[in-house]
């Protein structure tokens, strides 16, 4: 597939209604390719995952798989500027009210918040979920390393590894979750919890929406099955059955803190 295939947020190519085919019927998914430093290491886990996977920006690689994993290493601001400059926060958008898959990791889940604060500065987020991004509370940044996990009943994300370990490295986080359901059959979001200096989300689980402040990638087994786990979901989709994603309601010494979140 190739060519311009959007005009006005639309598809027009007959072609690029096509997802990009499996030969052996693997779900298929894009890592967003947009600079944000090393993802190789994402690709080869969702590979062995059960995936078949490509790392892209192109529009119909982006808008047609059948799952989008959004990566992030770096400073919030700069994230979201790279994910401007190709456009994606628009994909991504259209991805999550179509009901398409999405999994964000590290700084793609901050993002996904409506604000983040660095250094004094405060930069402008997706707007998914309400919250800012601010430093964690904590005598030492950044938090690097395994930490446990709390995680909410019915979780498919964290199916078979509840009680598990996973691997953080970030200097910030969301330490608040303020959502107001707005709609009387609409589900909350299901959101996991962990602790470095105060409580802060480890992950939310929103309908396609979904992210993790950890990487999973490097999380070994119990990483490796909280993506099989995501990508069984792009084979055997259940529906819609949790919360669509909706925009945010407008309205020891410590180390020297990073430029950003790896």
């Amino acid at each position: 597939m190739t060519g311009k295939i959007l005009k006005d947020g639309a598809i027009i190519d007959p072609s690029a209604t096509v997802k990009p085919a499996s030969p052996e019927g693997k779900p298929t998914v894009t890592v967003l390719d947009y600079g944000s430093g090393n993802v190789r290491s994402a690709v080869r886990a969702l590979e062995r995952a059960g995936a078949e996977v490509i790392l892209s920006s192109k529009p119909e690689d982006v808008l047609n798989a059948d799952g989008l994993v959004v990566p992030g290493v770096g400073a919030f601001e700069t994230v979201m500027r790279e994910l401007k400059a190709v456009d994606a926060i628009r994909m991504i958008g259209r991805r999550v009210a179509g009901g398409r898959p999405v999994l964000g990791i590290c700084v793609g889940l901050q993002v996904l918040f409506e604000a983040g604060v660095e250094h004094g500065t405060e930069a402008e987020g997706m707007g998914e979920w309400p919250g800012k991004v601010e430093l964690l509370p904590a005598d030492v940044v950044p938090h690097m390393g395994w930490n446990t996990v709390k995680v909410p009943e019915g979780s498919k994300l964290f199916q078979g590894v509840e009680n598990d370990r996973f691997y953080f490295v970030h200097s910030y986080g969301v330490q608040t979750w303020d959502f107001e359901v707005v709609q009387p059959r609409m589900a909350a979001p299901l959101v996991t919890w962990s602790e470095h200096g105060g409580p802060f989300i480890a992950a939310v689980e929103n309908g396609p929406l979904c992210a993790t402040q950890f990487h999973p990638e490097k999380s070994g087994d119990a990483g490796a099955r909280l993506l099989r786990n995501w990508v069984n979901g792009l084979r055997h989709p259940h529906g819609r059955t949790g919360a669509a994603a909706v925009p945010a309601a407008e309205t020891t010494p410590a180390a020297a803190t990073p430029a950003g979140d790896a």
